[in-house]
């Protein structure tokens, strides 16, 4: 079970194992806000409710300038799974201006591509090919990507995501 923690400001901050979430309640330095009904967690000193969403009783602050990183597993997500070419399932990426040209590894320069675009684009440029991007390669925003496990994270968990994100 994931425990998703709110920053004292009822910001989303991270997801983590209700193991840890537990510890944070017992040192007093959170509060269960929702809690898995039969589910206990038995201890030495009696049992405990799972708790799905804690709340930090002090504020941490978060630093403003985080960058995503970039990796194949985000630029399929963000162009969900999609080709920027064809627009059928994509499984791989591609380099818009390809490495030997001088492209770079970034959210800018990479876009989801099925095997099929991607053999026969080879080391050419979109214009060479005469093709068109069905997107603008940006990097990704929101909340889902600035808050650490979300990608595991519990559905029921997108109400506080939402409300938050606003």
């Amino acid at each position: 079970m994931r425990t998703l923690v709110l920053n004292a400001g009822y910001e989303p901050l991270a997801v983590v194992s209700f193991k840890r979430a537990i510890v944070l309640v017992l040192n007093e330095k959170a509060t269960v806000i929702e809690q898995i009904e039969g589910e206990p967690i038995w201890g030495a000193r009696g049992s405990y409710e799972r708790p799905a969403v804690i709340l930090l009783s002090r504020y941490v602050r978060v630093p403003g300038g985080r960058s995503i990183p970039v990796t194949r597993r985000g630029v399929l997500r963000r162009d969900a799974h999609r080709c920027g070419y064809c627009g059928k399932t994509a499984s791989t990426i591609d380099h818009v201006q390809p490495r030997s040209r001088g492209g770079a590894d970034s959210w800018e320069n990479l876009v989801a591509c099925c095997l099929r675009c991607n053999n026969i684009k080879g080391d050419r440029t979109p214009q060479e090919m005469e093709w068109e991007l069905r997107l603008v390669p940006r990097p990704p925003r929101g909340t889902q990507w600035t808050v650490r496990g979300t990608e595991r994270a519990d559905p029921r968990w997108s109400a506080y995501l939402e409300l938050t994100a606003a």
